[in-house]
């Protein structure tokens, strides 16, 4: 039997009919002592026995990792980092695919009164050296000897840079080499030194223009968002069943999402297992053997799931079939969403092709997912839908490096397809006169490293575009500086159409174009595997990426796409050409952040051409 979730209603302002403000009590009070580095010794205390953790072995298997033995690792490496000359409050930077070590060097810094930052593994020299110069890290830990190089080319430009460990060649052992001599007390006293408003790691945002800033945020901002999390979401974290509550990690750590989720898998003691490789087949292999009970995604995993099933029902000469079970699952999941009952006819086709669809897409994420947690950019209300209808309940959530990941999630037993839910306990959202978001709760942030203009206290701007429906539920339509208007005066919110246009098999990439011109239209790139099974379907395998981007077929699939997401909008609103470019957006070619969001100024900068022909030819 599963606990039960602990719902608290919203408390809403209405400014003339309209919901402007929206304000849900905390379910969890803010610990009056302590930091997250105490966290691994706690669970030792508590449950010594129970796992925490789980470690890949070489053959492939998983071998679990209990509180006590996490602690006493966590313990020695803390001893190892004192032991090299770290000073309380020193910045330790941290740049490694999501492993173990990631998360073992996070809580062993914690608790040698460090401050950890975080840098993306896939970070340039310029980027990589910008956040520890920025920070004044004294030292870093790599995973491997490819990062290793770009941080050593580096040094020379960061004097202040102490130290620099490598994972893969044994950093670890040697740092609990380092700290043998010292007695376990100085960590202890290290560590009731910590209070939850010490600093506890600076995050640097992606950046979609600008250089990145370093978001500070506290023990605090973690214990409020955390603890909040895992009393609301309780079928997530604790869940009473054969099956214990588990998840594999495969977002980066080095994003506010993945970092908070691990934080808060040791806090509830939720089985934490790491896996570095998104490549498919990796991925799908480790998610064969953790099988977890609940992941963390972002949408486009969510859209490569789907795809790659329908894909594969296709090729099996299924297609149709799929697609019905599709739109069944969808028809299923609306009605969950809305608290009424499916008619008869569709309850027995659900359970028709459970066994045959929905089970098989289940298996591709181990067998025993029944919950995710989706964030980073809107899911978009088809792929809800359908995963709800398969079987898979999607939490949906919505949030910012400086909120310290949610402030918005989707209430368990309360869903809202199209929204990013209610505020999370805690929280309060507001609706500025303009349209913006606006949040206050004790996750949000005090403000940015070495930035003078700091964040009060008060409302934070968060930048995006939103409304409230008269239940609270919040809607994030756009970015505010992603705002098209046209040259007519019609404002229009790209995110809509481009996340409707992400779904679909063909589609990888898609930018939405049209601030100050007559009309809107879009760059479309198209998805490999996508694009792989279309040729093979259509007997095009040999024909070159630049003529089959103007084949009749190809353009008349996409625009079927570009219709459905039309129906979305006004005609004002609606996609009237689009470009299908030779190659994807990357985060080498600069067109995405590390945690895949569109840098519009460069996609528009590299295609200007494309971009100034959709306004100069008729289709």
């Amino acid at each position: 039997m599963e606990a039960e979730p602990k719902l608290v209603e919203p408390v809403k302002t209405t400014v003339a009919g309209v919901v402007r403000e929206v304000a849900v009590p905390a379910l969890a009070g803010l610990p009056v002592s302590g930091s997250l580095g105490d966290l691994p010794f706690e669970n030792a205390r508590q449950a010594p026995h129970e796992p925490v953790l789980a470690r890949k072995e070489p053959d492939g298997t998983w071998r679990d990792v209990t509180a006590a033995e996490f602690a006493r690792e966590v313990l020695a490496v803390a001893k190892g980092l004192i032991a090299e000359g770290l000073q309380e409050g020193d910045r330790l930077a941290i740049m490694a695919r999501t492993t173990y070590e990631w998360t073992l060097l996070d809580f062993a810094g914690w608790a040698a009164g460090l401050v950890t930052v975080p840098i993306y593994p896939t970070s340039s020299a310029l980027q990589a050296r910008w956040i520890i110069h920025d920070s004044g890290a004294v030292a870093c830990a790599v995973e491997d000897t490819a990062q290793a190089r770009i941080i050593s080319a580096e040094r020379a430009n960061l004097p202040w840079l102490a130290h620099l460990w490598e994972f893969d060649t044994g950093a670890v052992a040697r740092l609990v080499k380092a700290g043998e001599h010292l007695p376990d007390a100085i960590v202890h006293a290290r560590r009731s030194t910590r209070t939850p408003q010490s600093v506890a790691t600076i995050v640097y945002t992606s950046g979609t223009t600008g250089r990145p800033k370093g978001c500070v945020l506290t023990h605090a901002n973690f214990y409020a968002e955390v603890d909040n999390a895992v009393e609301l979401l309780h079928p997530v974290f604790k869940s009473v069943t054969n099956d214990p509550a588990s998840t594999l990690l495969f977002l980066p750590l080095s994003h506010i999402f993945g970092r908070m989720v691990a934080v808060g898998c040791l806090r509830a003691r939720v089985k934490l297992g790491h896996a570095p490789s998104i490549a498919t087949e990796d991925l799908l292999a480790d998610l064969a053997g953790f099988r977890p009970t609940f992941l963390l995604a972002i949408p486009y995993v969510l859209e490569k799931v789907y795809n790659t099933a329908r894909a594969t029902a296709e090729k099996m000469g299924k297609g149709a079939s799929f697609d019905r079970a599709s739109r069944i699952a969808q028809s299923v999941g609306e009605a969950q969403s809305e608290g009424r009952r499916p008619p008869m006819g569709t309850r027995a086709a659900h359970a028709l092709y459970d066994p045959l669809v929905y089970r098989r897409v289940r298996a591709a994420l181990g067998g025993r997912v029944r919950y995710v947690l989706s964030g980073g950019s809107p899911l978009g209300r088809r792929l809800a839908a359908f995963y709800t209808g398969a079987g898979i309940e999607v939490f949906e959530g919505y949030g910012l490096t400086e909120t310290t990941a949610a402030a918005t999630v989707t209430p368990p037993l309360r869903p809202r397809l199209g929204t990013v839910g209610w505020p999370l306990p805690g929280t309060a959202v507001r609706i500025a006169d303009d349209g913006e978001v606006l949040l206050r709760g004790a996750h949000v942030f005090a403000g940015y490293w070495n930035v003078a203009a700091q964040q009060p206290g008060g409302w934070l701007a968060t930048g995006d575009i939103g409304e409230l429906d008269a239940d609270g539920y919040l809607t994030i339509t756009g970015r505010k500086k992603d705002l098209i208007i046209t040259s007519g005066g019609k404002n229009v919110a790209p995110a809509p159409l481009e996340d409707w246009l992400r779904a679909h098999p063909l589609v990888g990439q898609c930018m939405v174009v049209g601030d100050n011109r007559p009309y809107v239209t879009a760059l479309i790139t198209l998805e490999p595997d996508g694009l792989a099974h279309w040729r093979q379907m259509h007997k095009k395998q040999g024909v070159p990426i630049r003529e089959l981007i103007t084949d009749e077929a190809l353009l008349a699939d996409l625009q079927r796409a570009v219709d459905e997401a039309n129906a979305l909008v006004s005609r004002a609103e609606s996609i009237r050409r689009f470009a299908v470019l030779p190659g994807d957006f990357t985060e080498e070619r600069g067109h995405l952040t590390p945690s895949m969001k569109l840098k519009r100024g460069a996609v528009a900068r590299d295609h200007e051409r494309e971009i100034e022909e959709l306004y100069r030819k008729e289709r």
